[in-house]
């Protein structure tokens, strides 16, 4: 074993680009694991700040920041709009995952989708629109279609569903005549995610799948496992660890599918290179969480049992239910039931749309989860002063 392929152990000092809540839960982990943290974010208020051994409150670009964060034993991110030409230059420095280039692929949904279709994978139809004349009689074929910005379309943001060709062209203008993708809208029966934890060839694993549900383009429950066929759940498994491999991947990794169909045929959406919204049931609910597989995968070691104990439903709580005077939720619709638990993100400012926590419910099979997570949510906006 070369001495850049030992393990980094603690109390190591690990870095983190962006200090939201998935950089927080990830401070969490590594910080219960016995490592140091330092986190790198704008927001002198980031969530994550509260729990780093220390904030470097600057810009993601910012050169004197970067050469702090180069001092790390090894970095990594939780959001994928992050500089990739910023993490290749740390990766010169410092032990660096997931790589800049995986986190440029999914950072553009027309090279996404190239890579997934390399690897041998279906995904809807599309085509590139790079201009407004690519909105030609070829695209005819397609609609009805979403029309997709290629970069930094994020919650059901930068996408328009159109019916008709004019509808198209003039979706790309109101979409600024940025480069895009139109996608064919599929028979779609459910769509679902797998959170990959890879290190290398040999040492992979995947959880089970969670079926996903959103209300206005943000997703609102993760229903887990996914109540679907086994050998779907397996295929699922399979065509995500399939999809790291392929790229390589180092760290966890988000792939999401549509369900399709009467066959329940799988169609690989996108993907995500860090931790992900629909895996924040691994948390409560399974025998490692996500999160401690991030710190796991960027220090060297191989991944954790990524075992479901319970079947279970996590549900976002968004800044809507927070009163228009900032009047709390009901906090007792989660925290009065036993087998739920709640999750705040310390989040400053509640806005409508914005995640600002979530919590998990465990059940004896998903159906109950499911309808138990409904019921306390549907509870959450009534305030008891």
């Amino acid at each position: 074993m070369t001495q850049q392929a030992l393990p980094i152990l603690p109390p190591a000092m690990l870095g983190i680009l962006g200090g939201g809540q998935l950089g927080s839960m990830f401070t969490v982990a590594a910080k219960t694991m016995g490592y140091g943290v330092t986190v790198l974010d704008p927001d002198p208020h980031a969530p994550a700040a509260r729990f780093a051994d220390r904030h470097l409150c600057a810009a993601f670009d910012d050169d004197k920041a970067l050469a702090e964060l180069e001092k790390c034993a090894a970095v990594t991110t939780e959001f994928e709009n992050v500089n990739a030409a910023a993490m290749r230059e740390l990766a010169r420095h410092t032990r660096v995952s997931p790589s800049g280039d995986c986190v440029a692929v999914a950072q553009n949904r027309i090279t996404e989708k190239a890579r997934m279709r390399a690897a041998g994978l279906q995904t809807v139809e599309y085509r590139e629109i790079l201009s407004a004349d690519d909105v030609d009689e070829s695209c005819a074929a397609l609609l009805p279609a979403i029309v997709k910005t290629a970069t930094l379309g994020y919650d059901g943001k930068g996408q328009i569903r159109v019916k008709t060709l004019d509808e198209a062209r003039a979706a790309f203008a109101g979409l600024g005549g940025v480069p895009c993708v139109l996608e064919q809208m599929a028979d779609l029966r459910g769509e679902i995610s797998v959170i990959v934890c890879r290190l290398d060839a040999q040492h992979a694993a995947a959880y089970d799948a969670a079926e996903n549900h959103h209300e206005n383009g943000i997703l609102a429950y993760s229903v887990v496992p996914a109540r679907l066929p086994e050998n779907v759940q397996q295929q699922a498994r399979q065509t995500a660890l399939h999809l790291a491999e392929a790229l390589d991947y180092v760290g966890v990794l988000a792939v999401e599918m549509f369900v399709v169909g009467d066959d329940k045929r799988l169609l690989v959406n996108e993907i995500a290179p860090r931790p992900h919204n629909s895996g924040h049931h691994t948390i409560d609910a399974c025998a490692a969480s996500q999160f401690q597989q991030q710190v796991r995968l960027m220090c060297g070691l191989p991944p954790a049992d990524t075992r479901l104990h319970s079947p279970c439903c996590m549900a976002n709580i968004l800044g809507d239910v927070w009163g228009a005077d900032g009047a709390q939720p009901c906090w007792t619709a989660v925290l009065d039931e036993a087998a739920a638990h709640l999750h705040l993100y310390g989040k400053k400012q509640a806005r409508a749309g914005r995640k600002m926590g979530h919590f998990t419910v465990l059940a004896d099979d998903a159906d109950a989860a499911f309808e138990a997570a409904r019921a306390m949510r549907g509870k959450l906006p009534f305030h008891t002063p």
